[in-house]
């Protein structure tokens, strides 16, 4: 997705698809996040831990997912926007090294509170078209008329 562009509530229509971006997890990016979000639950980042589990490999964390959903949401609307809410739902696995995709899309336009809101869906999926994490947001855009 391009970033740095600034969405105005004029260019948005419902129904209008969000650029897909991609994303490859990595083993040392989940160390990391572990790390820094102070998640010790070693399936995230160590194999056998996963398996003493019952798992196929090491786990990408909900929350991970949920944050990278949230960044493309704010790369979408650009700096002027404001996420109002924004809810997602782990609904399946992902692993290091599988190619995620995340899309979205806009489901409404409306006025609420005196501002320009947009509901948008918004999804991460698996190379099979799975979606492992759907997820929802009313963000704020500003108006061209307002400049």
């Amino acid at each position: 997705m391009s970033k740095n562009i600034q969405r105005f509530i004029e260019d948005i229509e419902v129904g209008m698809e969000l650029e897909p971006t991609f994303n490859t997890p990595t083993t040392t990016q989940l160390f990391n996040y572990s790390a820094v979000s102070r998640n010790g639950h070693r399936i995230h980042y160590e194999e056998k831990f996963a398996h003493g589990d019952r798992l196929p490999a090491v786990l990408v964390q909900g929350p991970l997912q949920g944050a990278q959903l949230s960044a493309y949401i704010c790369d979408w609307m650009g700096d002027a926007g404001f996420v109002k809410k924004y809810g997602f739902s782990c609904r399946g696995i992902a692993m290091p090294g599988e190619t995620l995709t995340i899309k979205g899309r806009v489901k409404r336009t409306f006025e609420e509170d005196g501002n320009h809101a947009v509901e948008l869906e918004v999804w991460e999926e698996n190379g099979e078209g799975e979606k492992l994490v759907p997820a929802t947001a009313t963000v704020y855009l500003p108006s061209r008329a307002a400049q």
